[in-house]
């Protein structure tokens, strides 16, 4: 750092805290004390600073919960472990529904061979009928027996998608294709309906969420240049783009690693894609250097 540079910064300083005293004694008019502020977020040469956390895309991490209250008998992934969509992740007991639906299916045959002995039946009545050999009454009386033989076949299917479909939600499985990131069951376990047991992320699709001052919010434009540096990797960066900007500024939702920075301060949340493969995990917390447009 150059002797100008440093002194530059010193001033800066000086005046930033001569107008927050200032202001507090309530010498400091308004329009000043907002300059003091703006003068405050770090537009450098070196870009605008700000604060992020690697995040994935929507949709790209998903919270898997069992959909049914149970015991789980099998838990079949552990953490880190890739998996496919659609692929099975733990099974709630299930024995007790699935003797449930072989009932409903069975409940269906005995319906349909009702149906087919009411059917010929009135096959029968209609053929006497015509030979006026039974009443009226008899050939409605047989009309009806088929009409509910069929109202109990399709109440007896009725059942049987119920119960399979319950059946279904005792299979806990990935939404999504990724990796398995967290894991919070365990076989034997009692779950009930919506809690969570695992996370499935697709890693080659994150990105980060930063928070700039919205004193600098007209100096971020949509694709300029970021470089993301992390405590972890001391020495080491890697680009970005900015790909999204909002409409409004928000509070802070990230704390600062700085704890002299203001918690409650108003930041504009940019979208930040990655411009090259790095080595940052979900939820890592990264400083960026925007590249400012001009005003």
């Amino acid at each position: 750092m150059t002797k100008r540079t440093t002194a530059a910064i010193g001033l800066l300083g000086l005046a930033l805290a001569t107008g927050t005293v200032l202001q507090a004694r309530g010498s400091l008019p308004p329009a000043a004390a907002a300059a003091a502020t703006r003068a405050a977020a770090v537009v450098t040469a070196h870009g605008i600073a700000a604060e992020g956390r690697v995040v994935a895309y929507p949709g790209a991490e998903v919270k898997v919960g069992a959909e049914r209250a149970g015991r789980l008998v099998r838990v079949l992934v552990s953490e880190g472990q890739v998996v496919r969509r659609g692929q099975l992740l733990a099974e709630i007991d299930s024995d007790e529904l699935r003797a449930t639906v072989d009932e409903d299916r069975a409940r269906i045959a005995e319906a349909e061979a009702e149906g087919r002995l009411a059917e010929a039946n009135l096959a029968r009545r209609q053929r006497l009928a015509e030979e006026r050999i039974v009443a009226a009454n008899d050939l409605d009386q047989a009309t009806r027996d088929v009409e509910t033989a069929r109202a109990r076949v399709e109440t007896a299917r009725a059942a049987v998608v119920r119960d399979e479909a319950l059946l279904a939600k005792s299979r806990i499985a990935a939404p999504i294709a990724g990796t398995v990131i967290a894991r919070s069951v365990d076989a034997g376990q009692m779950v009930a309906s919506g809690d969570h047991a695992f996370t499935v992320a697709d890693l080659g699709r994150i990105r980060i969420e930063g928070e700039a001052h919205e004193a600098d919010a007209g100096a971020v434009a949509l694709g300029a240049d970021v470089t993301i540096s992390a405590d972890g990797y001391p020495g080491r960066s890697w680009r970005g783009r900015v790909e999204e900007i909002p409409d409004s500024v928000t509070l802070r939702r990230i704390k600062p690693q700085d704890p002299s920075r203001p918690t409650d301060a108003r930041v504009l949340a940019v979208k930040v894609a990655f411009a090259e493969p790095t080595p940052l995990k979900l939820g890592t917390t990264v400083d960026l250097r925007i590249a400012a447009s001009a005003r």
